[in-house]
């Protein structure tokens, strides 16, 4: 018997996530493995997680709290916003998805850079609404495309600030001008899961004066500087009218007890925040100087993580590295062919790494 699916849906090709580490062990029979696919954080989480989350595995028999108060509240004392501003998410995919229900009818348009994060054109075809790609330019947003794509069905643009997966960057002069483009009933998704890791004053950053515009959402992870991907929580900092009708329709659970508690106490350790912050510089600057002695071009990022051009076929660099336990991610499903994208690791991962790719490219 055959199932009928919505039209909309049949076109959706599914989310592709870097190469796990268990998977690549079995595969090739191989131990010792780094994983430098996935910008993931790789000093793990802070001390204090550990503790927080042993703490609460007694009350793992009871449902979570609903409303995250604990958390919210840290957030909102954190960035200096009212706590009913804040909706939490099972990672900031889930907040995603939760716009595109609460605020797209079939028809209505969505636009987004191409490529980007391939959660917010699922989402949104999810939501039965149009996905509106604009191309980028020079590996970076066109914010002009993107202004010149709206029309009167537009509901919403996602916007990507430092930019998955080129590093590239969005300044504060060039995202002003371009909100004087955006009308005032569309909805701004601001995706900043990268922007801990920004070097560049310049660069804006939505929640150095939050809540300044009311089209504006603002979307932070903890997965990335915090090192809670696996926990699966993020947040959304947005206008009150915006979070009232998420929180409507979000599921009544959707941050498990631990995310929770393991968030809180991840925002108490300022101290591992900036160690994994000077980790990740570091490893980014020896990374450019390695890559760069090897004639190899490096866009800028802003980032956790480099997109290197290898001027050959990308894949099959990145297959003869994961023969030897060095997982790195090709760029070809984001139609960039010839180029690698490394996340900074630890000092002996990079060098691992570096050595596995002079193996590989000698070859």
């Amino acid at each position: 018997m055959k199932f009928k699916i919505s039209e909309t849906l049949s076109s959706i090709k599914a989310y592709e996530a870097g190469k796990p580490l268990a998977e690549v062990e079995r595969e090739y029979n191989i131990q010792d493995i780094i994983k430098l696919a996935s910008n993931e954080n790789p000093l793990g989480f802070s001390p204090m997680v550990h503790d927080a989350v042993n703490a609460h595995l007694r009350g793992m028999n009871r449902y979570p709290e609903s409303s995250g108060y604990l958390l919210k509240n840290k957030l909102a004392r954190k960035f200096k916003v009212s706590p009913d501003h804040i909706v939490l998410g099972n990672g900031s995919d889930d907040i995603i998805a939760l716009l595109c229900h609460g605020f797209l009818n079939p028809g209505d348009e969505a636009v987004m850079p191409l490529p980007s994060f391939l959660m917010y054109e699922i989402s949104v075809k999810t939501a039965k609404g149009k996905p509106i790609m604009v191309p980028l330019v020079d590996f970076s947003t066109n914010l002009n495309g993107i202004i010149e794509a709206i029309t009167p069905k537009t509901r919403m643009i996602f916007i990507t600030n430092p930019f998955n997966p080129t590093g590239s960057s969005i300044s504060s002069r060039a995202f002003n001008l371009f909100l004087t483009g955006v009308p005032d009933d569309v909805i701004l998704i601001l995706d900043e899961a990268y922007i801990e890791f920004v070097r560049d004053e310049a660069v804006y950053n939505s929640l150095q004066n939050p809540l300044a515009d009311p089209r504006i959402v603002t979307l932070r992870t903890f997965s990335k500087v915090y090192g809670l991907a696996g926990f699966r929580v993020g947040y959304g900092i947005m206008d009150s009218e915006i979070a009232e009708i998420l929180n409507r329709i979000r599921q009544p659970f959707n941050v498990n007890t631990l995310a929770q508690a393991a968030a809180v106490a991840a925002l108490e350790d300022d101290a591992f925040v900036e160690k994994t912050v000077r980790t990740i510089h570091d490893g980014l600057d020896y990374l450019i100087s390695e890559l760069d002695a090897l004639g190899l071009r490096c866009l800028p990022t802003q980032s956790n993580f480099l997109m290197v051009d290898l001027k050959t076929d990308a894949t099959r660099i990145f297959n003869e590295m994961l023969k030897f336990g060095v997982i790195v991610r090709s760029m070809k499903s984001y139609g960039f062919d010839t180029f690698l994208r490394i996340t900074a690791g630890t000092r002996e991962e990079n060098k691992m790494m570096m050595d596995t790719l002079k193996k590989v490219l000698e070859r």
